[in-house]
């Protein structure tokens, strides 16, 4: 397996396990001070945000060694990468319910305040998701080309992967 895709492969998991840090930190938070009696009690929406970046942490940690066996796991890429369009698509109905503005105004996003770091976690969900949907697509593209390989090779064998 070349180097480039191993490398590329590294820095994708990477990139995975730190959007879902920013994004478990920042759902933890508010999950944190609902149980605490502040804000409105939990929701759903957020459980199943802190879920899916605890799974995304978990899984980016897991499959950061670089093994050729982490390419053959593309279906799980792309099973994470729609969850986490679904987390985003939650987060940006939360908002419907505040006074943050438009779904795409992000006016305001240094200050300190509710709306902003709310639209932090939208804006990471949404690099999570688009991280894991490369990653897949990285996962095709090598058993694509790892069956074309095999083909030319030597005739198509049907069965495991050699690689």
């Amino acid at each position: 397996m070349p180097v480039i895709s191993r490398l590329f492969s590294v820095v994708l998991r990477i990139a995975e396990v730190g959007f879902g840090a920013v994004v478990a930190g920042i759902i933890g938070h508010y999950l944190h001070q609902q149980s605490n009696g502040y804000g409105d009690p939990w929701k759903g929406r957020e459980i199943y945000t802190e879920v899916i970046a605890g799974l995304s942490i978990l899984l980016g940690l897991l499959w950061l060694i670089p093994t050729a066996h982490t390419f053959f796991i593309w279906p799980l890429d792309v099973i994470l990468a729609l969850a986490w369009f679904a987390a985003f698509g939650l987060l940006v109905n939360a908002l419907d319910t505040e006074a943050c503005g438009g779904i795409f105004d992000w006016g305001g996003l240094w200050n300190d305040n509710f709306c902003s770091r709310w639209k932090a976690a939208e804006a990471f969900s949404f690099l999570s998701a688009i991280i894991w949907l490369v990653s897949g697509a990285l996962g095709i593209y090598f058993v694509w080309r790892v069956d074309r390989t095999r083909f030319h090779r030597n005739g198509y064998v049907y069965g495991r992967y050699n690689v």
